[in-house]
């Protein structure tokens, strides 16, 4: 088996899939009760937080546990807006977020906000002189992701920042961080809410997490009895947290070395698939190296991703949240409709070898070359 879609999840390590089955044996107590058990459990995830803590440069009480980022941005924009609707009703994002952020944006509209989509410039970043003219008075908050999980195109947080509270200073700003954590470096100084999902970083699924500045307010969106935390209430998963702390540290290990290996093979796919005239790769000098989308411009990739299942070959679309669809990064970037609906998502990790790539490429030419003359005929 080839695995190339990291970007829509990961497999889970060895390392982490222990802890976390320790922790399901060991500590059998609700971290709420007052018990020794429920100390004990509760003990776990305080050292587990703490670790989380100094491996993201923040403070413990920062930390949210969520399911997934689907639910931190949740909580992160709709708490954001309930909390800060007297202040203003406006809300900025850029044209390549997550498809959950737009859902957000769809039901606040609901609730009478306004949403901003700011521009963006050839290279896929956002706009900064567009960014300075939608800011107003009444703008509550700013939500650019870290990385376009399609394009793989980084946005430059720090300047983003600097922008947005130059032009209002009690603007808050919000990242949906999922597809860099583990993959570039991250400063949490540069925004004020970030999400996270652990089973992007070979952790578990069902536990994510949103870092909120100690200093910014929101409305929860989950009620519950549980007063230790109100932003999450029910019953803390021992497991998850322990299982999530230990997938970070490992993730966040040998992050350059990683990157330059991975670096190598991006540039090997690149260079093998521009020699075909009728794909185009849709990535600018922002792309981290991880994330590779392609248009085959003339087959449908939901053709050819099962075409490629039969040599034991895992591709994705665009996102695993909106496969099948229209690319909307790509549409953003490229304002060319038929390039958007051929995209085919190629993520790559530091597990990937290069004989899975060179494999990769050789079943890719025979898939290729074979779609494409059922075509002509």
């Amino acid at each position: 088996m080839i695995y190339l879609d990291y970007s829509s999840t990961t497999p889970i390590s060895y390392d982490v899939l222990e802890s976390f089955n320790k922790v399901s044996k060991e500590y059998i107590g609700n971290p709420n009760s007052l018990h020794n058990l429920g100390i004990k459990a509760k003990d776990l995830i305080d050292t587990a937080t703490n670790q989380i803590g100094e491996l993201l440069n923040i403070s413990p009480q920062e930390i949210i546990y969520t399911s997934g980022a689907t639910e931190a941005n949740n909580l992160a924009l709709i708490g954001v807006a309930l909390a800060n609707q007297k202040k203003g009703k406006h809300i900025i994002v850029s044209k390549l977020e997550h498809p959950s952020i737009y859902k957000i944006c769809e039901y606040l509209e609901t609730l009478d906000f306004k949403i901003s989509y700011v521009d963006l410039t050839e290279d896929g970043l956002v706009d900064f002189d567009d960014l300075k003219k939608k800011i107003k008075s009444d703008t509550i908050l700013v939500s650019i992701c870290a990385v376009n999980s399609e394009t793989g195109v980084r946005q430059p947080l720090k300047m983003i920042r600097q922008i947005v509270k130059k032009e209002n200073k009690s603007c808050l700003i919000h990242s949906d961080m999922t597809q860099s954590l583990g993959k570039i470096s991250l400063n949490l100084k540069d925004v004020d809410l970030a999400s996270f999902s652990i089973h992007k970083v070979y952790g578990p699924k069902g536990i994510g997490i949103l870092y909120k500045n100690e200093n910014v307010k929101i409305i929860p969106i989950i009620h519950g009895s549980s007063k230790k935390n109100e932003l999450h209430p029910g019953t803390p998963a021992t497991p998850l947290i322990a299982a999530a702390s230990k997938a970070i540290r490992l993730a966040t290990q040998d992050l350059d070395r990683r990157e330059t290996f991975i670096k190598r093979l991006n540039e090997k796919i690149i260079k093998e698939l521009s020699n075909y005239k009728d794909i185009k790769i849709n990535k600018t000098k922002y792309s981290i190296p991880h994330i590779i989308n392609i248009s085959l411009m003339n087959i449908k990739p939901e053709t050819f991703i099962h075409a490629m299942e039969e040599y034991e070959i895992y591709l994705g679309t665009n996102t695993a949240c909106s496969s099948g669809e229209l690319s909307a990064s790509v549409m953003a970037i490229y304002n060319d409709k038929k390039r958007a609906s051929t995209t085919i998502r190629i993520s790559l990790s530091y597990l990937t070898t290069t004989d899975e790539i060179n494999q990769f490429l050789t079943h890719f030419k025979t898939v290729y070359n074979k779609l494409n003359t059922l075509i002509a005929v």
